[in-house]
């Protein structure tokens, strides 16, 4: 009976013109169950690496974007005193009436409790210095009041201290009150709110533009000097024997065998006025002893420092590639008549350009990025915008701003790499 019933199947299934397998399942369903098992396997086999990314790539990058947005505190320790505000115009020219002051009071009272005060107090120091004073001050005062004092609350605040009549102090309660802020941004780009709107910060507390024009024009001047440097470097490794080649790219890979603290620190020591550069300078006579050059803490000292230090991770791409190119095609360019110029821009410079754009890449992206080099030999002039996000991470702590400072980084690597991918290809970028 079955198998009659197998074999009606297969006469079904070639009247249809569908292929079974030798169970009698049709082939497609058979291929499409296999797939499916392939699939599952290739995703069981890369999960880990899916969740080392997701763990040290993913959750950092949203953690940061949430902090740079992220304003919950005053809200939350301050709840009775934001309710109250909701009644104040931030456009008024008086501090608010009592019934605010007794809010403020209570919450303070709990503030103090939990020792909380003074966090706010520095939060919103970021946004008016002073704040913190007001509010450290203002916390000792509040522990000695009794639960009905005799004077009104207004005047105890006063008397605690004298910012409370200021209506700017009050302003920025009000504009810090909500549970997400975009504050962090607009200081990021030398903006702040105002009961105006958003209006430009003073020209004297503008600082986040002019630093990342500094790293977008010092990151550019780095990865083109690494390119003019480490191409010919590359084209000799290139062009040389195997074996001399394998020896001079010892030289070219001996800076990753060293701490980049101690290269950083010995360029310190050779650029300083009372360096080695300065002193065989003035051992030549090319300048006065009285006029040594100033190489260090400045834009020209980055330069150099991060050139040298970046220079292997151009020569090597450009390398790679180089060596995949076949020298008899500029032979034969020479041996049509073309000039040796002309065979090499002609002919092996166009063969590179998937190396220069690999180097290039690699360059800029780890020199926008860097903070060590530029915080030793960069002084005031010479440093990067990264350096100011690891001040605000681990000195200041306004991890907010530092949050929004480095997601505008991000934003502007991710951008040039789409204008990159978009003018020359990403596919064109190769490592040999």
């Amino acid at each position: 009976m079955c198998r009659l019933f197998f074999t009606l199947r297969q006469v079904s299934a070639l009247s249809s013109n569908i292929v079974l397998t030798s169970d009698g399942v049709p082939l497609q369903v058979s291929l499409a169950k296999a797939q499916r098992s392939q699939k599952v396997g290739a995703l069981l086999l890369i999960c880990p690496l899916l969740i080392f990314v997701l763990i040290t790539f993913i959750i950092p990058i949203g953690d940061m974007l949430f902090r740079s947005i992220e304003n919950r505190l005053v809200s939350d320790v301050f709840p009775n005193t934001i309710q109250a505000l909701r009644g104040w115009s931030i456009d008024s020219d008086q501090i608010p009436d009592e019934r605010v002051f007794s809010a403020l009071a209570s919450d303070f009272r709990s503030a103090v409790k939990l020792k909380v005060h003074t966090k706010i107090g520095v939060r919103l120091n970021y946004e008016k210095a002073g704040m913190a004073s007001i509010f450290r001050k203002t916390g000792r005062k509040v522990k000695k009041w009794s639960e009905n004092p005799n004077d009104p609350y207004s005047k105890l605040f006063l008397k605690a201290h004298k910012g409370w009549g200021d209506v700017e102090v009050w302003r920025i309660i009000k504009l810090n009150s909500g549970k997400y802020t975009n504050g962090y941004f607009l200081n990021a780009v030398d903006l702040k709110l105002s009961p105006e709107g958003i209006i430009q910060r003073p020209k004297e507390e503008r600082l986040y533009l002019m630093l990342f024009e500094r790293t977008l024009y010092m990151s550019c001047l780095i990865t083109i000097l690494c390119l003019l440097l480490g191409y010919p470097v590359a084209y000799l490794l290139a062009s040389l024997p195997t074996r001399t080649a394998n020896i001079l790219l010892i030289g070219v890979l001996l800076p990753f065998w060293t701490s980049l603290l101690v290269r950083t620190s010995a360029w310190k020591v050779l650029l300083q006025q009372q360096g080695v550069v300065n002193d065989f300078l003035v051992l030549i006579g090319a300048v006065g002893d009285g006029d040594r050059l100033i190489l260090i803490n400045n834009q020209l000292g980055t330069i150099i420092a991060m050139t040298h230090i970046l220079l292997p991770f151009m020569i090597l791409p450009l390398f790679s590639v180089m060596k995949t190119i076949s020298p008899s095609y500029v032979r034969a360019a020479l041996s049509l008549g073309a000039n040796p110029w002309t065979s090499f821009f002609r002919i092996y410079f166009p063969q590179s350009l998937p190396g220069i754009g690999a180097g290039s890449i690699l360059v800029f992206v780890l020199a926008i990025g860097y903070y060590i080099t530029p915080e030793l030999v960069g002084g005031t002039k010479g440093t990067f915008i990264s350096n100011r996000i690891a001040y605000h991470i681990s000195t200041s702590l306004n991890w907010g701003l530092g949050a929004a400072l480095g997601s505008l980084l991000l934003v502007v690597v991710m951008t040039l790499y789409w204008l990159y991918d978009r003018i020359v290809g990403i596919d064109n970028v190769k490592l040999g």
